[in-house]
């Protein structure tokens, strides 16, 4: 049977690939201001409040759309997609350089160095990010894939919470040792700090996704109704 090539993507997919750019999008522009979030208790290393970007909200909305995409569309359709995504990462940074970098008129109610400061994230932040994303988005569909083999297809909740666990793990080290260790010269106990009181709220975010995965998942098998694609590719 031949494949109509020019039959629309399907809504949910479309909404999928559209959420997951848009949490990304939101992350970098986001990135600039730190949030305070107090503690119920003290935590070792991280205090009774924890200090992250505001960028880490929307950027756990990544983590949740890529796991709804790899679980429905197979390893290798929600690599594309990270990897496509991150090329978008450097459109997005040439499109803010354009629009700082453009002469600000005397109507605009924003002047030129507060509209820098605010879009504008330093080298070692946007190179901090962006070796993040890479290295985790990919292992986040890895070990989503990994989980998913071993256990048959079985206990979604596992591979959910164990591919983003490890994931948002390796992406808070990666992150907090280029960006302010390496570039900014932040002392390591400082920086383990900042490791931890992150790495809590991703937690917190990771265990709060799963059942909407469970609900999105589900949504869009039963509208479907079309055979689940080869998950081993």
């Amino acid at each position: 049977m031949s494949t109509d090539r020019s039959s629309p993507l399907p809504l949910p997919r479309l909404g999928l690939i559209a959420l997951f750019v848009t949490a990304l999008v939101t992350s970098q522009v986001t990135a600039s201001k730190i949030v305070g979030i107090d503690l119920p208790v003290s935590i070792p290393l991280a205090g009774a409040s924890v200090l992250v970007p505001a960028a880490a909200f929307a950027y756990a909305v990544t983590f949740f759309a890529s796991d709804c995409y790899a679980e429905l569309y197979g390893r290798q359709d929600a690599t594309r997609l990270v990897n496509v995504a991150f090329a978008m990462n450097f459109v997005l940074l040439a499109l803010v350089w354009l629009a700082i970098e453009a002469p600000v008129s005397g109507a605009s109610q924003i002047d030129q160095s507060a509209f820098a400061d605010v879009l504008g994230s330093s080298t070692g932040i946007v190179v901090g990010s962006m070796l993040a994303y890479l290295v985790s988005q990919n292992l986040d569909v890895f070990t989503f894939h990994w989980l998913r083999d071993r256990t048959d297809g079985r206990l979604l909740w596992l591979r959910n919470l164990g591919s983003t666990l490890t994931s948002q793990a390796v992406d808070t080290v990666i992150f907090i040792t280029v960006a302010f260790v390496a570039f900014q010269g932040m002392p390591v106990g400082d920086a383990l700090g900042l490791i931890v009181g992150q790495y809590l709220v991703k937690l917190g975010a990771a265990l709060l996704d799963t059942p909407f995965v469970y609900a999105v998942v589900g949504f869009v098998r039963r509208s479907d109704r079309s055979p689940s694609p080869v998950m081993g590719d």
